[in-house]
């Protein structure tokens, strides 16, 4: 059984703090699939940042996204507060319910 991401942050090291409708925490590094296609335009920061969540996975514009399995089992779990004011600040967040989509 699958558990959507409900919050992501995006970080200049390229790498992303996810958060899951379970509560759990993970750190995913996306710098292994920035030499492959169709993630080498996330290369840059610029379009990096806009990491966003839909339908429980995390999506950037130009229709690129990562499967959410590989999301989950490529990542590592995270500890104690490691991210806990980052998310605050840096995370983009979604109603998982796409209805009106």
């Amino acid at each position: 059984m699958l558990i959507d991401v409900v919050k992501v942050a995006p970080y200049p090291d390229f790498t992303l703090e996810l958060e899951y409708a379970n509560g759990e925490r993970r750190q995913f590094d996306t710098t292994p699939l920035l030499t492959l296609r169709p993630w080498t335009t996330l290369a840059t920061w610029s379009l990096f940042r806009w990491a966003r969540v839909e339908y429980g996975t995390v999506v950037w514009p130009g229709d690129i996204d990562i499967a959410p399995e590989t999301l989950y089992e490529c990542s590592k779990p995270i500890v104690g507060e490691l991210g806990e004011s980052a998310m605050g600040s840096h995370s983009q967040s979604v109603d998982t319910n796409q209805e009106n989509a």
